[in-house]
């Protein structure tokens, strides 16, 4: 099926120039309406939503920049001047338009300035699509990677389950977020998702903030305070370092998830609750469990489902990915559409974040300043060296070293062939090394040869 032409408006009170624009523009394919006044132009809006707007200054019953503020509410516009009155072409930019055409019209610069305009429009709109989006969607689990392709596919399998779920990571891959996703995917969406950060709260604090307090239970306590687990009922409570609380709270978060009842501190009567408990941590419960700073009976109720989420250098798929939703969420109120070069796309996917998603984030906020007005993220505005480095294994310390700029290319072949060598030519180690299947390493090992 061929593409329909593409609709434009040209209002142009010159008889001949209209019919030479006419004939040239639907010679390229696009659907041309021509009108020769602003009443025309008026009726003509009524039945029309053009794609473009072709706009002369003066019209025999309008000042063409009078309009432009209205016409540029329905469409992107272009204005239309004499040679002489350029300044009527600075008012109308400034007014809005998004280019202007001088007469006598050059037919190749009439259809530059045409297909140039569309262009823009497309690609303004196309982001602004993303940033609304971005503004008003919960943030989710970003990438295409092997690795968050297996972690999706849990959530699946575990989130119709009633039973505890614990969920293991390094801090910054995003524990929250797939515990989210956990409840979104759950029977108990339509409840509270209530996140506890167990780190943060001191031992007397927690017991407060879970089960609530009754008036008088303690100084400042002047009326009775439900509690999250209360405020929560029939959703998700998401205890975020579960391993860094105590032991003398963590017997009674047990008696909570064996029992389902509760008891606000100073109360006297329990209460029942209909909760998921979801917790999270990027120690080790197991040996934590086995030396006594964790209960070993809070870990085997907290383990009866295990996510793992693995870390952002396992899955350098996702890198540019996530980078470009935090470009597009952080650049909101900046006024312009920032974009990562090839170079700097290949220095964030060769370096190791050990600080994951978070240590990314920052990094691209601080991109973001360094870049000031140009609309192109450079390596140097990132703050990382170029040499792709793994931070948090020493070892493993990989250094890409070019005596030019090198391009994204030349920087992806390069670090492939340093993993191949240090794996081998091991495909499973390669593939688990690069977060990708064994069958994109063979295609890979073919193609760096």
């Amino acid at each position: 099926m061929m593409p329909k032409p593409k609709p434009l408006l040209l209002i142009e009170d010159d008889a001949t120039l209209r019919r030479l624009i006419l004939q040239r523009l639907e010679r390229s394919d696009y659907a041309v309406t021509g009108v020769e006044s602003w009443r025309d132009a008026k009726g003509a809006l009524a039945n029309l939503q053009p794609a473009l707007i072709l706009l002369d200054v003066r019209l025999p019953d309008a000042n063409g920049l009078e309009k432009l503020p209205k016409l540029k509410e329905i469409a992107p516009v272009v204005v239309i001047t004499a040679f002489g009155s350029i300044n009527d072409a600075v008012r109308a930019i400034r007014s809005g338009a998004v280019d202007y055409l001088i007469k006598p019209i050059n037919p190749d610069t009439l259809e530059v300035v045409i297909e140039r305009a569309l262009e823009a429009t497309s690609i303004r709109r196309s982001y602004q699509f993303l940033r609304d989006e971005a503004r008003r969607k919960t943030p989710t689990l970003i990438g295409s990677s092997p690795g968050l392709r297996e972690v999706r596919k849990q959530i699946e399998l575990l989130a119709p389950s009633q039973a505890t779920v614990l969920i293991l990571g390094e801090s910054g891959v995003g524990k929250e977020l797939v515990a989210r996703a956990v409840h979104d995917a759950s029977p108990r969406s339509a409840a509270n998702f209530t996140a506890v950060d167990c780190a943060t709260l001191q031992d007397t604090l927690f017991e407060s903030e879970l089960f609530g307090h009754e008036r008088g239970a303690f100084t400042g306590a002047d009326q009775k305070k439900e509690g999250l687990i209360e405020v929560s009922e029939g959703g998700t409570v998401f205890l975020d370092e579960i391993g860094d609380l105590p032991l003398s709270q963590q017997v009674k978060l047990l008696r909570v998830i064996e029992t389902g009842r509760f008891r606000r501190v100073g109360g006297t009567r329990d209460i029942a609750c209909d909760v998921r408990f979801v917790a999270a941590t990027n120690r080790d419960l197991l040996s934590m469990s086995q030396d006594g700073s964790f209960r070993r009976d809070l870990y085997y109720r907290l383990s009866a489902l295990v996510l793992d989420v693995p870390p952002l250098r396992e899955r350098r798929d996702d890198i540019v990915e996530i980078a470009e939703l935090f470009i597009v969420t952080r650049s909101f109120d900046r006024q312009i559409d920032k974009v990562l070069t090839p170079q700097a796309a290949a220095v964030l996917q060769a370096y190791d974040w050990p600080g994951n998603a978070r240590e990314l984030r920052n990094v691209i906020e601080r991109a973001l300043l360094a870049s000031r007005a140009e609309q192109a993220i450079e390596v140097e505005h990132l703050g990382l060296s170029q040499t792709a480095t793994s931070v948090s294994n020493p070892k493993a310390r990989v250094e890409l070293k070019f005596t030019t700029e090198p391009t994204l290319e030349e920087v992806r072949n390069a670090y492939l062939r340093i993993v191949a060598e240090r794996r081998h030519g091991n495909r499973a180690d390669i593939a688990k090394t690069l977060g990708i299947s064994e069958r994109s390493v063979y295609r890979i090992l073919w193609e760096i040869e």
